[in-house]
């Protein structure tokens, strides 16, 4: 009697549920032992169960076990039950200022007010006239004082649970829980005795979601298991298992269907959803976000929340996508251009001459957006040497900003574009140079014969 015995279920009755302890022998238990408030039997053919010896047959040899030895009769029976760590079962007849008065079916049981529950109880007559097990902690007064303790049972229950249930957690593994709170870094979760945490980023694939807005306390969810790993001991006690879930680890990707909804070049509408020191979080779609850098902006733009909001619609070009690393680069969309089309970037050739208006004045040169053109990749940068003025003049004061400047292209590629305003100038002077000189070296036309007698005439 008292024996605790561990086995896995191997039937399930209409009265009981019976259990292989070691291939040789079985045991049973009252079903009723193993229903949920809602009256589901809580556990399934292939379960571990543990339960204490309550009975033998000696006759049949049959065993059967209890989460408790039930109502104990005699004071022996709960000086058995101390020793074996048996939890026995009592009435609730009153509370007093200590705590709860317990019948033990004759004999006077009392439970201090801080071992009733596993959590903060308050309002303590809520259990009285309700039958509860305890574990017998004391005996005193030859029995007239037994000490009893239910929360000592229910962290013993609950480890052996979270016991169970830790076998089974394995990266990888779907289970189900039920989320108990709700933080801005993730959402814990309750897998029947052990506790796990979503953290934000497993949540869902759109990261402009927050928590609350995908689950809340008291939802069942299932999740996988990411992860288990023990953490530090804390206070001296047995180190902490730490379980990392995923919620969207079991909802489609949607960068697996990326090429159905983006693809370069395409002009798409977009709700900015961060603000970061360079640029903005752009979501295009479920769970897929782009980046546009601080840079297409405008070059007198410093950071993005100058010209942009959260929340903001935005149109912009997809420049660029990287499948494998899950990033996509966008651009301003030129004006005009409706969500749909496909743009083109801009192409420049060496040589080629064009107009732009000056944004930046640096020490080192002057940067031109050129006409028609929005973003990086239609900005570039006029060196001092290029700009056509004394060396050591003073840019400030020959250029400002807004200013209209006709340049050469003087380099282009791999998101590099050089100018020159000189190199322009000096291709219109040669070229102004090379017409007067054709003009000057063409022959005078004789004119007719009658022209000729007049000019000898004069």
């Amino acid at each position: 009697m008292g024996d605790r015995l561990e086995g896995v279920v191997a039937k399930i009755g209409r009265d009981a549920v019976f259990i292989e302890l070691d291939g040789k022998r079985q045991a049973y238990m009252d079903i009723g032992e193993l229903r949920a408030a809602d009256g589901t039997v809580t556990v399934k053919v292939g379960d571990r169960i543990a339960g204490q010896v309550v009975e033998v047959d000696l006759r049949t040899g049959n065993v059967r076990l209890g989460r408790s030895m039930g109502r104990p009769g005699s004071l022996a029976a709960i000086e058995q039950a101390r020793e074996a760590a048996v939890a026995i079962e009592g009435k609730v007849t009153a509370v007093n200022k200590g705590g709860l008065e317990v019948d033990l079916d004759g004999v006077r049981g009392f439970c201090p007010i801080s071992h009733v529950d596993s959590k903060y109880v308050g309002d303590p007559s809520v259990f009285v006239g309700r039958t509860l097990r305890f574990l017998v902690t004391d005996i005193r007064e030859g029995g007239k004082n037994v000490l009893l303790s239910r929360r000592a049972l229910l962290e013993r229950e609950a480890r052996e649970a979270a016991a169970r249930v830790l076998k089974s957690l394995v990266p990888g593994a779907v289970v189900r829980g039920t989320v108990t709170a709700v933080r801005e870094f993730g959402a814990f979760v309750d897998l029947g005795g052990v506790e796990g945490m979503i953290p934000a980023s497993e949540i869902a694939h759109d990261r402009s979601l927050a928590v609350a807005d995908v689950v809340k306390p008291g939802d069942v969810v299932e999740v996988q298991v990411r992860e288990v790993r023990e953490g530090a001991a804390q206070g001296g006690g047995e180190a902490a298992v730490k379980i990392t879930l995923s919620l969207k680890a079991l909802s489609p990707d949607p960068w697996e269907q990326i090429d159905m909804v983006l693809s370069e070049g395409r002009v798409v509408v977009g709700t900015v959803t961060r603000l970061v020191d360079f640029g903005a979080f752009v979501r295009l779609a479920a769970g897929v976000e782009g980046m546009l850098h601080v840079s297409e902006l405008g070059g007198k733009v410093e950071h993005p929340s100058k010209v942009l909001k959260v929340g903001q619609s935005l149109t912009v070009v997809v420049k660029k996508i990287d499948r494998e690393g899950r990033k996509i680069a966008l651009v301003p969309a030129p004006e005009g251009v409706e969500a749909g089309a496909t743009v083109q970037g801009p192409s420049f050739v060496l040589g080629m001459v064009v107009t732009g208006t000056v944004e930046r004045i640096e020490p080192y040169g002057v940067f031109v957006q050129v006409e028609g053109t929005v973003g990086r990749a239609g900005r570039g940068l006029i060196p001092n040497a290029e700009l056509g003025v004394p060396r050591g003049a003073d840019i400030r004061k020959l250029f400002s900003e807004g200013m209209r400047v006709t340049a050469k292209v003087i380099e282009t590629g791999e998101g590099r574009l050089r100018l020159s305003i000189r190199a322009a100038r000096e291709d219109e002077e040669r070229a102004q140079f090379e017409e007067y000189r054709d003009r000057s070296a063409a022959p005078a036309k004789l004119g007719t014969l009658g022209d000729l007698l007049k000019r000898k005439g004069r």
